[in-house]
């Protein structure tokens, strides 16, 4: 434990209205915070000192490991959901030269052949191919993406299998990673996919991280090594999921 976790709770404020968590792990805290900030879009370190029962040197330690996984950024008295492009929203880039955008997708859409595998970067312009990619006449192709907003708007193509890679795997909690963007594009890729494999060898088995990508019951199968707990593999199995070792 830190040993900023043992000082006394701090006043509670009307920001913390949400409820008091006290006592939680060092881990699990912070995955709260990640969680809080998702659904707030900012916090501040009075209102988490008050509602985790801990010091403020504790919150602000705990902000710092979170802005350096990449989960948030830091501002006076708080943090804010991080943005991963420049300072301007998603939503407001989209609308600046938005017919120009569209023009020049529709001239690279028209480049894609059908069969053909394709890498779509991040950014407005490669979301609007992405938006003609689905109304091109092909068979099949594949599109390879590391932006979540292309993902979403491609959600309707359907992969067989996803290969999903863990940093942290416990059957009470989930699939995690340190890295928030990173859990929110798994989970699009889970979505689309028909079959799910985690492949984990067996010292990412009970390890936690901040950042959910899913629930145990949302996965079909995961290959791990002989090394693996035999009770960590027998509750995985008992909550449905299929195990094999490799």
């Amino acid at each position: 434990m830190h040993p900023s976790d043992q000082e006394g709770p701090a006043p509670r404020t009307q920001e913390a209205s949400g409820g008091v968590e006290p006592g939680l792990l060092v881990a699990e805290r912070r995955h709260r915070i990640v969680e809080l900030l998702r659904a707030q879009g900012k916090v501040t370190v009075e209102a988490l000192a008050a509602r985790f029962a801990t010091s403020a040197v504790t919150i602000r330690t705990d902000l710092a490991a979170l802005e350096a996984g990449g989960a948030l950024e830091r501002t006076h008295g708080g943090a804010l959901l991080r943005q991963d492009n420049d300072d301007r929203p998603i939503n407001v880039k989209r609308t600046l030269h938005h017919a120009e955008k569209v023009r020049i997708a529709k001239a690279a859409a028209a480049l894609i052949q059908d069969g053909e595998t394709v890498i779509l970067d991040s950014g407005t312009t490669t979301a609007e191919i992405a938006k003609q990619i689905r109304r091109l006449e092909v068979q099949s192709i594949n599109v390879i993406t590391n932006a979540l907003n292309i993902a979403a708007l491609l959600t309707d193509i359907q992969a067989d299998r996803l290969f999903l890679g863990a940093d942290g795997l416990d059957p009470e909690r989930g699939v995690m990673t340190p890295h928030l963007p990173e859990a929110q594009l798994n989970a699009k890729m889970i979505e689309i996919s028909r079959q799910v494999i985690v492949v984990a060898d067996s010292s990412k088995l009970m390890r936690r991280n901040i950042s959910l990508i899913a629930r145990v019951e949302q996965l079909h199968m995961i290959i791990t090594d002989a090394g693996a707990d035999p009770d960590v593999v027998a509750e995985l199995r008992r909550r449905g999921v299929e195990v094999r070792l490799a």
